[in-house]
């Protein structure tokens, strides 16, 4: 039998398969009015759509968990109620299908107030809709970035509530899985990584600073997530500085996710979805097939947290080898996904598997 789709548990939560839709933000929200920040139409047919073409778990997009928090202004939030009703189709749906709704917390930090990416991705002024970003230190995310707000200790704790606060609203509206967003340069991440972080308070300076707020969002959210339902944590696992390319820039490392990774399973964290790159606009990225398992591996073998590969991962043999390999517990597809809904069922008969039809579907 494919490992590939064999069932995992994690705690009390068993996915069908171990195919997983990755988070992609879609950037389609409303920008102003009662809708703003709410899941539509289009946010209900791309998630429901892989649903019924088989991966096992369906993760939204970036999630912020407050205005501010949002990457663009047409980004999803769950920061009010209203917000979180109007996931509650979506998450119904999914879960007809046989498939998990997870969901990913996020806050943007420094990279946050941009233009949709066709419209540029550059930064928004008032002027256009913007806000002023905030970040563990007041460094600008590149040349042609704002210099953000740096964060005060009390704002700080009170965007730790608000991630608390997104995933009760969260798990009102359905979600099985919460998966705090570290990774790709946003908030957490620049906590965590010194290229960002240049604090001198309990916040930053050595290693076990710099995870404090990683640790103390993980902590928020574990408290208010059921006991039997898992939490995961996104990461990129390496800035590519140094440490893991020739670039003698300091940055977060391999060795440093290692670490975070043993911390992470201590806090409550069941599985480390293992990303890299997004927190240095110039960093020299090895881009080929598979190239962040290697992360994903080292995390599952030195710490015994349960891993998800992802990254030009295409091919289903591939796919079936990494978890065969044992490099990861569960493979995340992105744009694969984007380029193929039904992915899942068409690897499953390359190899051998079976990915249960609805009924609507059986015929073919």
């Amino acid at each position: 039998m494919s490992i590939l789709f064999e069932p995992l548990t994690l705690r009390g939560l068993t996915f069908p398969n171990r195919v997983w839709m990755a988070p992609m933000c879609q950037y389609s929200a409303a920008s102003e009015g009662p809708e703003t920040g709410a899941p539509n139409d289009w946010h209900f047919q791309h998630l429901a759509s892989r649903a019924v073409g088989g991966a096992g778990l369906i993760l939204t997009e970036a999630t912020a968990v407050s205005p501010e928090g949002r990457i663009s202004p047409a980004d999803l939030g769950i920061w009010n109620d209203e917000q979180a009703e109007a996931f509650r189709r979506i998450t119904d749906f999914i879960t007809t299908q046989g498939a998990v709704p997870g969901i990913q917390l996020a806050h943007a930090g420094r990279k946050a107030s941009t233009a949709t990416p066709w419209a540029g991705g550059t930064a928004l002024g008032a002027e256009a809709g913007g806000w002023t970003t905030v970040a563990p230190s007041a460094l600008a995310f590149s040349e042609k970035s704002p210099v953000p707000a740096e964060l005060t200790t009390e704002e700080i704790a009170a965007i730790v509530q608000q991630f608390a606060d997104a995933a009760r609203r969260a798990l009102a509206a359905g979600f099985k899985v919460a998966e705090v967003h570290g990774a790709h340069g946003y908030l957490v991440h620049e906590f965590l990584s010194p290229y960002s972080n240049t604090r001198t308070d309990a916040y930053g300076g050595s290693p076990e600073n710099r995870m404090r707020f990683a640790l103390e969002v993980v902590d928020a959210v574990r408290a208010v997530w059921p006991d039997d339902l898992p939490v995961f944590f996104r990461t990129s696992a390496t800035d590519w500085l140094a440490g893991d390319t020739s670039d003698e820039r300091n940055g977060w490392t391999g060795a440093d996710t290692v670490t975070l990774a043993k911390e992470l399973l201590a806090h409550g964290v069941d599985l480390l979805d293992v990303s890299t790159g997004g927190n240095v606009p110039d960093a020299a990225i090895p881009v080929a097939a598979g190239y962040q398992v290697r992360f994903a591996s080292a995390v599952r073998e030195q710490t015994g947290l349960a891993t998800a590969a992802v990254g030009l991962i295409t091919a289903p043999q591939q796919a079936e080898d990494i978890l065969a390999d044992g490099h990861a517990d569960a493979v995340l597809l992105g744009r694969q996904l984007l380029r193929e809904p039904y992915w899942p069922r068409h690897a499953a008969q390359e190899l051998g598997a079976t990915v249960p039809a609805a009924a609507q579907y059986a015929r073919a």
